[in-house]
């Protein structure tokens, strides 16, 4: 099974209220709030989660879409993690990348994360988590997640 997911994590007033979006075209939609934490911590749990939803279904290919360079540059190694409280949501992530046999992660523009981007607000307004089934089929997957 070949996924491709859009991430995004937010904090108001950073640190502040938090929360993340992951968005899996054709198949789900995950907004989870965090509490009071920084907008990088955002990000990486939504990171984790979207790799958490690929390695328990024993994904074969995941590719990622953050608009987050950070997040992108200390997956890919070119920077390194400083901060003390993201490094676990990190190290936790490699771990999870280890168990997909093919993985990728690309820096986008805003405005090509539009959607996971609702989600981490709508996260961060409710003060809650959803999760939204696009497909009955949790083993299919839609291309073309692109369209602004």
């Amino acid at each position: 099974m070949t996924l491709e997911a859009c991430i995004d994590g937010g904090s108001r007033r950073n640190p502040g209220p938090s929360g993340f979006g992951v968005y899996l075209p054709g198949l789900v939609s995950v907004a989870e709030y965090l509490g009071h934490k920084a907008n990088n911590f955002a990000e990486n749990s939504a990171l984790v989660s979207a790799l958490r939803f690929a390695a328990d279904r024993e994904c074969k290919q995941l590719k990622i879409y953050s608009d987050s360079e950070l997040v992108v540059k200390q997956i890919k190694g070119i920077y390194t993690v400083r901060n003390e409280s993201i490094r676990p949501l990190s190290e936790w992530a490699k771990d999870l990348i280890a168990r997909l046999p093919r993985f990728s992660i690309e820096h986008v523009r805003r405005e090509f994360n539009r959607v996971a981007d609702k989600l981490a607000n709508e996260a961060m307004d409710l003060k809650g988590n959803l999760m939204r089934w696009e497909s009955t089929d949790p083993t299919s997957s839609q291309p073309g997640l692109f369209q602004p």
